[in-house]
């Protein structure tokens, strides 16, 4: 790890405040990429079993967020009140809970998801236990507008400063970022998100339906929360493919057998040229780094 230089003594900090998003039903049948319907768990919620370093795969379940889903408006999910929501909480973030039994308890930003506008928060179990639908959760945004004051090429997006100084990173040879990360995804096989600006609020799917393509880059082995690198993509002001570019993200939701999905990543850092450097390491999660979710101690 390698203390970078940011400008994190200018970022503001800004209280945000939401409520626990009730689970979501799209339809009362989907149809797969094989053709199969299936009728399943999908986003939203308080998630009681799935949780930050747990496998994405496996579950009885499509797109499933682990943790607590929170959103401000569930009628105006595009509005501008709750894209703020979105926005300005950042992987990393405090969040605390207002209200309720579980007021005061504390809890973990974990990531975006898009479509729905979800953020997902990671508690402990004392506090899913006492959590209700109808409480509200406040965290503390921060993270936004940080920069990398020797590597201006590389754009952040949606990262705690806290995180960023904790995540396997290492500057290498050429002006160039050696970044851990679980795994390293190639540009093709990117879908569901592709072409969208909302790169401080969304996240975009790995495909997962290529048997070849799952077992050649072990797509099987993704956990909730792992850093993961997608080669020839740029994230800088809209996911759009460039070669030689490389995106950053942060894992945050379930697999899913709807064509063109998969888990889902909320974008980190990016660069258009080549001054990021993916490297694999076993160890790059966020419930690792920072001891929450799987990794959380008893204890706590």
């Amino acid at each position: 790890m390698t203390q970078l230089r940011t400008n994190e003594d200018r970022l503001v900090k800004i209280a945000v405040q939401g409520k626990v998003a009730n689970a979501y039903q799209w339809a009362e049948f989907e149809v797969a990429h094989d053709g199969k319907p299936f009728a399943l768990p999908s986003t939203g919620g308080i998630v009681y079993n799935v949780k930050t370093g747990d496998s994405t795969f496996g579950w009885e379940g499509d797109h499933i967020e682990p943790g607590v889903s929170a959103i401000l408006d569930e009628d105006k999910r595009g509005g501008r009140a709750n894209m703020g929501f979105n926005f300005l909480a950042c992987v990393g973030n405090k969040a605390r809970i207002v209200s309720g039994d579980a007021k005061k308890k504390a809890g973990v930003v974990t990531g975006h998801h898009g479509g729905v506008e979800h953020v997902t928060i990671d508690f402990d179990d004392v506090a899913l236990q006492k959590l209700n639908a109808d409480d509200k959760i406040l965290i503390e945004g921060f993270g936004q507008g940080l920069r990398l004051l020797d590597f201006p090429e590389i754009k952040v997006y949606n990262l705690d400063p806290a995180v960023l100084h904790k995540m396997p990173i290492r500057v290498a040879a050429g002006k160039t970022l050696e970044v851990g990360v679980t795994t390293i995804v190639p540009a093709e096989l990117m879908g569901s998100g592709l072409g969208h600006n909302n790169i401080g609020t969304g996240d975009y799917d790995i495909m997962t339906h290529d048997p070849g393509a799952v077992a050649k880059y072990r797509l099987d082995q993704l956990a909730f929360g792992d850093f993961v690198a997608v080669t020839d993509h740029d994230n800088s002001y809209g996911r759009t493919y460039r070669k030689g570019a490389v995106t950053i993200g942060i894992v945050v939701h379930s697999n899913s057998t709807l064509s063109g999905h998969g888990p889902g990543i909320s974008t980190l850092l990016t660069s258009p040229e080549p001054r990021i450097k993916p490297v694999l390491n076993a160890g790059a999660n966020v419930g690792k780094i920072l001891k929450i979710g799987r990794y959380r101690s008893k204890k706590s």
